[in-house]
C-alpha cells in the first residue's frame, strides 16, 4: 500500500510541528494553502490558531468550500484546538461571522479552559491509544459541551470533552504536536488508509 499524502491547513497555528508528526507517522506531509493543494490530498489536519481568523482565511483563500466539500465526503480529518472548533457543527460563543467546516455533531465552547496565561499540560487518556496517557497541551483550549448520538467520545479532562471522533473525523482541545508523542498524529494516519 502506497504512502497516504496528507496535508496540514497552513494558514495559520502549528503548521511546521504538525508536518514533523505526520512524517514521523509514516505520511507524505505538505502544506495546504490552495484548493489545488487540497485536491492532491487524501486526508487534512487543521491546526490550532484563532478560530474566527482561520475561518476568514479559509474564505479569502478560496478553502472554505472546498474544504466543507471535502469532509462531507469523508475526507479523513484531523483537528487540534481551534481546528476542533472548525470541525464543530455549531459554537456555543461564535464571533460575529464565524464559520465553521462542520463535520462533527458537536457543540463546542471557544476558549473554555480559560486565557493565554491559563494554559497547562496534563496526561489524557485517549480511547484507541495504547501505552499510557498522551501529553495534552491546553492553550486557549476549547471544550465539547455536548455531542450527538454518532459521535464517538475519545477522552475527557476535568469533566469536559476533550477529543471525540465521528466516522473520519477526529479532534482534540489539545496540541500533540507540541509534544514528540505522535501517537495520535499515527492513530490518524491509520484512519487515512483504511478511508483510501
Amino acid at each position: 500500500m502506497s504512502t497516504p499524502v496528507i496535508g496540514v491547513l497552513a494558514l495559520q497555528g502549528d503548521v511546521r510541528e504538525h508536518l514533523i508528526a505526520l512524517a514521523s507517522a509514516d505520511a507524505v506531509a505538505r502544506p495546504v494553502r490552495r484548493p489545488e493543494e487540497l485536491a492532491e490530498v487524501d486526508g487534512i489536519v487543521l491546526p490550532g490558531g484563532e478560530s474566527t481568523t482561520i475561518s476568514k482565511l479559509a474564505a479569502l483563500f478560496g478553502l472554505m468550500e472546498p474544504l466543507r466539500e471535502r469532509i462531507a465526503a469523508g475526507m479523513p480529518v484531523y483537528g487540534t484546538c481551534a481546528g476542533l472548533i472548525m470541525l464543530a457543527d455549531k459554537i456555543l460563543d461564535p464571533r460575529s461571522g464565524q464559520e465553521t467546516f462542520g463535520g462533527i455533531d458537536m457543540i463546542v465552547r471557544r476558549n473554555a479552559f480559560g486565557r493565554q496565561n491559563e494554559s497547562f499540560e496534563a496526561g489524557v487518556s485517549v480511547r484507541g491509544i495504547e501505552d499510557g496517557p498522551v501529553e495534552g497541551v491546553f492553550i486557549r483550549a476549547p471544550w465539547v459541551e455536548s455531542v450527538g448520538a454518532e459521535v464517538e467520545v475519545l477522552a475527557e479532562h476535568g469533566g469536559h470533552i476533550v477529543a471525540v471522533r465521528q466516522g473520519n473525523a477526529l479532534a482534540t482541545s489539545f496540541h500533540p504536536e507540541l509534544t514528540g508523542d505522535h501517537r495520535i498524529h499515527g492513530l490518524f494516519v491509520d484512519m487515512v488508509r483504511a478511508a483510501r
